[in-house]
This record gives structure tokens, C-alpha cells and sequence, in this order.
């Protein structure tokens, strides 16, 4: 039985979504330096396969998983390791080690990433392991190691996949430009997802501010047999709604106990875009080097939906949304031409 479409409580904070929803995402090129942290996932930090001085390619891997509940890690452009050391995080409190990769004069050109197989020849273990090696992690937020998450202790039986486009975050429209444009390719993670699981039922929760998403999700699915076990459910708009407890009431009328998690309640939860990341990890071999950003603001020239390279830092991306105007520092303090010297470089 479904939940009444929300959970109790909530707020209803400005959504300002208007800046960039109807943006189509752009392809931001690759920026001449990347910092990538080797501690950009939950669970056990990467250790480095590669030195300074290394020639890398798009996608080869850097950073070697430690763990289980973790995830590879992998240049996002081609060029030279200049550093290996301790770098500001975006999240963590502390530096963490890092790879820094210059893209200098004769690196190879990026990879063009073409489907190589129907993922419905692969058996689960494939199909996971694809994923491991890919070093795909949740793009809701918590980045979460997905292989983790599609293989639940043996005494927990999963009976539903929820699907996260709920996108409830004021400004960010990135979950609603990919439902619009990698539609296809959302629905077959999606069923890549539920074979890996082996069952059959997943449920697609979108707010009701997306009535286009919901309406193209709608008409894809209807088009597909295989399809037959997804259903799109709209929620009510408000904050939290994308939070994985509330949304497994809001859908299905379950409570997760406190520290407990959805397995135990017979769910798992993932997000549209890990949807999407699947289905590229599997079908075309591609590993996570880059991922959608809403940037996004008043005060930008030129707000947006941009396909990014992991390790681009929050002043290329600022730089190629039109920058922030300039403005008099205060009266009785000395102007600078790098304010963000002193601040976390890693965006993505």
C-alpha cells in the first residue's frame, strides 16, 4: 500500500528553480587542472595505484578501493600526476590526499564512451562487479558505494526499489534535466538495477513541480513491456522529501527505524543520476568522472546545468557561469585578486 504521497512534517522553503529548470545540460569543458580526492565516497578512503609524473588517460583508475563499503576512484582527464598530497575537501573537516592531474600539451584526446553490450547477457555478479570497478557511488548526496547497496545481507529480503527524482533541494534542477534528456537511459538502469536485485517492483517518486518529467516517465514506461513492475508516483513538494527515510513513507508507508537501515524494511533506495551512472558503468564501460551540477544564483550572468569533470574546482565553474560581479571591498580593507585562495578547491 502506498504512503499518502508525503511524510509528516517538512518545510516549504523557496524553491528558485526557476533560474535553471529549463536549462538543457551543457558539456563544460574538461578544465586544465583536476583535484581529485581519494575520499569522495562513504566508507574507506582509496589508496594511489599511480606516482607523480604518470601519464594518465580518461578513466584509468587512480585510486585502488581499500574495503568493501568503497569505491574506486578515476582520472577524469588525460595528462600528468603533478601531486599526490594533502588537499582541502569540500565535505570533510580535514585534507585529505588527493591526485592533482594537469592536462599539458599532448594529452590524449577524451574518450568517446559508445555502448559496448546488452547488460542482459551479464549475470548479477558481472553486473555488480562492473559497477565496483566503475566505482559508482550514490549521486543523491550521501555517495554511498552502489555495488553496497545491490547486495543486502542474505537475511534481508528486498521487495521494492525506489527510485529518488524527487529533487526537493532549493535551486538545483540537475535530477530534473537528466530525467528530461537521459530519459532511456534512466529506465534501463533502472531494470539493470532490479535484475541485480532480483525482483521485479521499483517505484519512481518525482515531485509535483516536474509534471513534465513525470508525464515523459509516464509515456517511456508505457512504451516498454519489460517495464511493466516501475510505476511513477508524483509527491507533494516540499523539504525533505528526497531524504531516503521520508521518501520510503512518503511511497510505501514504511518507517526505517531509528539506526536501522532501508534493508531492513525490505527497500533500497537510489537516486535518478545513479540510475543513469549504472547503465553507463555496464553498458559502455564508463567509470564516474564527471556528473551533472546545477550551477546556480541571482547573481550569476549565466546560470546552468553543466556536465562536469570530477576534480574541477568551484572557480573554473563559477568562471564559466559568467563569474560573480565585481564589487568595492569594504571601506578600510584591501582588495584582492584571489579571494578564494584560502578555500576547499574541489567542486566536483
Amino acid at each position: 500500500m502506498f504512503g499518502r504521497n508525503s511524510f509528516r512534517g517538512g518545510i516549504h522553503a523557496p524553491e528558485h528553480k526557476h533560474l535553471t529548470e529549463n536549462k538543457p545540460i551543457q558539456v563544460m569543458p574538461a578544465p586544465q587542472r583536476v583535484v581529485i580526492p581519494l575520499s569522495q565516497h562513504t566508507g574507506a578512503p582509496c589508496q594511489p595505484v599511480v606516482a607523480v609524473g604518470d601519464r594518465v588517460t580518461e578513466g584509468q583508475k587512480i585510486g585502488e578501493s581499500t574495503g568493501f563499503v568503497s569505491a574506486c576512484v578515476h582520472a577524469s582527464i588525460s595528462g600528468t600526476v603533478t601531486a599526490i598530497e594533502a588537499r582541502p575537501h569540500p565535505v570533510l573537516p580535514v585534507p585529505v590526499t588527493a591526485v592533482v592531474i594537469e592536462n599539458q600539451e599532448g594529452a590524449a584526446a577524451p574518450i568517446i564512451w559508445e555502448k559496448k553490450r546488452d547488460w542482459r547477457d551479464l549475470s548479477t555478479e558481472e553486473i555488480k562487479e562492473k559497477i565496483k570497478e566503475a566505482g559508482i557511488v550514490g549521486l543523491g548526496g550521501a555517495a554511498f558505494p552502489t555495488h553496497v547497496k545491490l547486495s543486502p545481507p542474505a537475511d534481508k529480503k528486498i521487495e521494492a526499489l525506489i527510485v529518488n527524482g524527487a529533487e526537493c533541494e532549493p535551486y538545483l534542477t540537475t535530477d530534473h534535466r537528466l530525467m528530461l534528456e537521459k530519459t532511456d537511459y534512466i529506465i534501463e538502469g533502472i531494470l539493470i538495477i532490479l535484475k541485480t536485485l532480483g525482483i521485479g517492483r521499483a517505484v519512481i517518486g518525482i515531485e509535483k513541480n516536474k509534471p513534465d518529467a513525470i508525464a515523459l516517465f509516464r509515456k517511456k514506461l508505457a512504451e516498454k513491456s519489460e517495464c511493466a513492475g516501475i510505476t511513477i508516483l508524483g509527491l507533494k513538494v516540499k523539504y525533505p522529501q528526497g531524504a531516503e527515510k521520508q521518501l520510503i513513507k512518503a511511497i510505501l508507508n514504511r518507517e526505517v527505524p531509528s539506526g536501522r537501515l532501508p534493508f531492513d524494511v525490505g527497500v533500497v533506495v537510489q537516486n535518478v543520476g545513479t540510475a543513469h551512472a549504472v547503465y553507463e558503468a555496464v553498458v559502455k564501460d564508463k567509470p564516474l568522472i564527471e556528473r551533472v551540477l546545477t550551477v546556480s544564483g541571482d547573481v550569476l550572468p549565466r546560470p546552468g546545468n553543466l556536465l562536469v569533470k570530477i576534480g574541477t574546482s568551484f572557480r573554473d565553474l563559477v568562471e564559466y557561469s559568467g563569474g560573480f560581479p565585481a564589487a568595492a571591498p569594504p571601506a578600510g580593507t584591501a582588495a584582492t585578486t584571489d579571494t578564494a585562495q584560502d578555500q576547499p578547491e574541489t567542486a566536483a
